[in-house]
This record gives C-alpha cells, sequence and structure tokens, in this order.
C-alpha cells in the first residue's frame, strides 16, 4: 500500500470561486488534480488530506466537491482547514461522506497498519503574525484537540503513524507546542498545508526529532498526490 498527502484541494464545483484569480498555476486545477491523482493513486492506496477540501459555505453545497473525492481512488482520511466554512460538526459531516472518505475530528484511526491523526492547528507564538489577543484562545485549543487526537491514537494499534496539520506546526530554527508533541507521542511523519506561493516554498521539510515534515499544498506539489511512503 502507498501512502500519499496532498492539501488546500480548493474545490470548486459550481464555479462560483475560480481558483486560477490567484494565478495560472491555479488554472483548470480541478481537471488537473484529477488527472495526476488517477495516474498516481490505486484504488487501494491511502490518501491523506490536510483540509480546506471545498469553498462551499454550506455542507450541501460541499456535496459536488466531496462525491468528487469519493469518487478519486483511494481510502481517503482528511481533517478540516481553515477555509473548509461548510463544515458543520463532525457527525453530520461523517453522515454526508462516501463511502472512500473519513474525517479525523478529536479522534485517531488505523489503516492497514497507519495510525492517522491531526489537528487542524494554529500559527504558533513563533509565527511573524501572531497576536496574543486574536491567536492564543485558537492556539491552546489546538493542543486541546491534538491531546484527544493523540490519546485515541495510544489506544490504537499501528505500526507507522503519520499526523495531518492545516497550518505548519514547526519551521526549520522553530518546533511548537504541537511539534513536541508528536515527537513524544512516536509520530514519524508529519503532513501540512496552508502555504502558498512564496510561503510554500520557504515552508520547511526535512527531520527533526525523528519527524518526517513535509509540505504538501497542492499547488506547491503540482496538483498531484505526495508518495510518503509504502507500507
Amino acid at each position: 500500500m502507498k501512502v500519499f498527502g496532498i492539501g488546500d484541494l480548493h474545490l470548486s464545483s459550481s464555479g462560483k470561486k475560480p481558483m486560477g484569480v490567484f494565478g495560472p498555476d491555479w488554472d483548470n486545477h480541478q481537471t488537473k488534480l484529477q488527472r495526476n491523482w488517477r495516474r498516481a493513486v490505486a484504488e487501494d492506496d491511502l490518501v491523506l488530506i490536510c483540509g480546506d477540501l471545498s469553498w462551499a459555505m454550506k455542507l450541501e453545497e460541499a456535496r459536488a466537491d466531496l462525491d468528487l473525492i469519493d469518487s478519486l481512488p483511494g481510502v481517503k482520511y482528511f481533517i478540516r482547514g481553515n477555509h473548509d466554512y461548510w463544515y458543520s460538526s463532525p457527525g453530520k459531516v461523517r453522515a454526508a461522506l462516501g463511502g472512500t472518505m473519513r474525517l479525523i475530528r478529536f479522534d485517531a484511526a488505523v489503516h492497514n497498519g497507519v495510525g492517522i491523526c491531526g489537528v487542524r492547528g494554529w500559527r504558533p507564538p513563533w509565527h511573524p503574525q501572531y497576536r496574543e489577543e486574536e491567536d492564543a484562545g485558537h492556539w491552546k485549543r489546538s493542543m486541546l484537540r491534538l491531546r484527544m487526537s493523540l490519546d485515541a491514537l495510544a489506544e490504537l494499534d499501528w505500526d507507522v503513524a503519520v499526523a495531518m496539520f492545516h497550518h505548519p506546526p514547526r519551521s526549520e530554527s522553530e518546533g511548537s507546542a504541537l511539534s513536541r508533541m508528536i515527537q513524544a507521542a512516536g509520530v514519524r511523519h508529519c503532513i501540512y498545508g496552508h502555504l502558498h506561493g512564496d510561503e510554500a516554498a520557504r515552508a520547511f521539510e526535512g527531520v527533526r526529532g525523528g519527524v518526517n515534515y513535509r509540505c504538501v499544498s497542492a499547488d506547491r506539489i503540482g496538483f498531484a498526490p505526495r508518495l510518503l511512503f509504502e507500507s
């Protein structure tokens, strides 16, 4: 089984939010994404999606985008991103998903020996745009929710674990409470999205504390799921 990562699909099957306005790389990105996905991923592979699936504002409006993802090869696990405005509650979202999609939210899962955990995250205190009065509450909730996910992971039997974040949990020089938590839990792979353009080009990738970090924003990786490892 191959394990892939990708994030920031930013689908808009309704056509109300064409991504081409963000630059030529995003022109017809939905078509490119489907073509590349089908070339790379087999039905029994695992794809981990780091949030920002759809631009829809309500769950019923996101159904076409969720159905598109469901129709693509592989079993998919995903977390919520900061632009997933369509997200309502875990129960309602899970009820709307097709047979190949799974939500990670305050919990964890195992798929063919691969442990899966994660949280949306937030900009950490060392981030240049961090503002205590605006961000401290979000950061605290991120730590609490990751703890819930890691506690659930600890109850499961897995061979290798992957943590999904939307916001990056560390930079090249700075870790965070979130990166220290996954390291202590024995997680060995961490993927994240959220960054685009110049920020994505400077995204940290590499091993720190035994954890292999990779940025999988769709535009950074050519709108093709990125192979993380084989199990």
